[in-house]
């Protein structure tokens, strides 16, 4: 079993993060050498829909539609190097990204590199429809379903890089397995070993978000500083044959990673210390210690895991009507007045059979809801700059559609000087998430024959 460290670079933490993320981190693993590989994390819970909906007016597409961009600066080096590239970026259209990939590297010189998709996420097929029927209820009937998509682990992303892969293309795979996939591959390590893939998991954990570890989401000037970061860098994880990390970032970057902002990440999405559920373990944190290092380095040790789920999560999407959304602004003396008054208008002729949400933006907008009773209830106040928004869902597109009318004719109906009307109209898409049986997911991994989905 190996005992060098692997070396893990996160390129992106979300569909349409920094594009140029990749090369400075990229350099740093080329620079120090040894075993390395290239995640990509872009997926959040309706991406994959919307990848979808794309994929239906455009077979081809349905992949993350920066692949050009995340990985085609880089893709020579990394293959050069025997840096693994790992994503999910194959969203829902695995096949296509791979194919996308492949001509990416044949145009750099590199006709034969030998990429990997791994299959069986996807269970929008009519071969699922009673399984997730039997899992979600009688509602299931009624739902207009665009995706249905199970969080896979990192079995198929660690044999297909045993199995001689460069690059693993996916489709819906948790998060951190995009981590623990290749650390699994390069030690050896078994599929219920829970203490390591605990470990891993975490590790790819930090990873995962990109520069949130390295101070992007940590910033609060005057009370969380972070150095240049404008040019924050993104993180990399030195993974060793227990599991354990030590999180860093790309050299020569900005940003930082010091025990706080190891510990928000570390606490990201965990709703019990002790059970973080994922595809491949049961990971517990409860005993977890953070040691900086210094020099943007911090070491993660005390973690260890339990046996994986016997159930694997799956989001379904679905068509959930329409989504209107309107804003007209006003400025000068007594603008929340006027902005206020508008809110009223809207309200009053669109009645009570179409509630709306109502914010006023420069007095009171984050803190609201969707009934609108942090308006109702906040005192008026004096602001001289104020956008009012107002949206609605609606299954119907015509009762939508009047949102942006009334919203557009408050140009001359008033009140006074209200101008810069901007109005969408867009299919919104609602979740459901179910969990079902381990056993009725059928995942793998097949390499890519070029030219074979031309």
């Amino acid at each position: 079993m190996p005992t060098a460290p692997i070396l893990i670079g996160s390129a992106s933490g979300f569909s349409g993060d920094r594009t140029d993320a990749a090369g400075p981190v990229v350099d740093t693993l080329i620079a120090r050498g040894g075993p390395a590989a290239l995640m990509y994390e872009t997926l959040a819970e309706r991406t994959l829909a919307l990848a979808q909906l794309e994929r239906e007016h455009h077979p081809q597409g349905g992949f993350d539609p920066q692949l050009d961009d995340l990985v085609g600066p880089v893709i020579e080096r990394c293959l050069r190097h025997d840096i693994a590239i790992i994503g999910n970026f194959g969203a829902a259209n695995p096949p296509g990204a791979a194919q996308r990939l492949h001509d990416l590297a044949s145009a750099q010189g590199i006709a034969d590199a030998r990429i990997a998709i791994v299959h069986g996420d996807d269970l929008s097929g009519p071969g699922y429809r009673d399984l997730l029927r039997e899992c979600i209820g009688p509602q299931f009937d009624d739902l207009d379903v665009v995706s249905a998509n199970a969080y896979l682990g990192a079995e198929a992303i660690a044999d297909a890089l045993r199995g001689g892969a460069q690059i693993v293309v996916a489709g819906r795979v948790a998060d951190p397995s995009l981590a623990v996939g290749p650390a699994m591959a390069h030690f050896g390590w078994a599929a219920d070993d829970w203490e390591r893939l605990g470990r891993a998991t975490m590790a790819g954990h930090l990873l995962e978000c990109g520069t949130q570890v390295t101070g992007g989401y940590f910033a609060d000037p005057g009370f969380k500083d972070v150095p240049d970061l404008h040019a924050a860098g993104f993180p990399i994880a030195e993974i060793d044959a227990d599991g354990s990390c030590v999180i860093g970032k790309a050299d020569a970057t900005g940003g930082c990673v010091d025990p706080r902002t190891v510990k928000e990440q570390l606490l990201y999405e965990v709703h019990d210390p002790a059970r973080y559920l994922t595809p491949d373990v049961v990971a517990d944190i409860s005993q977890a210690r953070v040691m900086d290092l210094g020099n943007d380095r911090v070491a993660l040790s005390g973690v260890t895991g339990h046996a994986r789920p016997d159930r694997l999560k799956v989001n379904v999407c679905y068509r959930g009507g329409w989504l209107a959304e309107a804003e007209i602004s006003y400025a000068g003396p007594r603008a929340e007045a006027r902005a206020r008054l508008a809110a009223d208008v809207i309200v009053k002729r669109l009645g009570p059979d179409l509630p709306v949400r109502i914010d006023l933006i420069g007095a009171v907008s984050i803190l609201g809801d969707d009934r609108g009773d942090m308006l109702r209830g906040a005192p008026a106040g004096h602001g001289r700059d104020v956008r009012l928004r107002v949206a609605c869902s609606q299954h119907d597109k015509r009762q939508a559609q009047r949102i942006v009318r009334e919203v557009t004719a408050l140009y001359t109906n008033g009140p006074a000087g209200g101008g810069g009307v901007r109005t969408t109209l867009k299919p919104r898409l609602n979740l459901i998430s179910c969990f079902v049986p381990r056993a009725a997911v059928r995942s793998g991994w097949t390499m890519l024959t070029p030219g074979s989905l031309a």
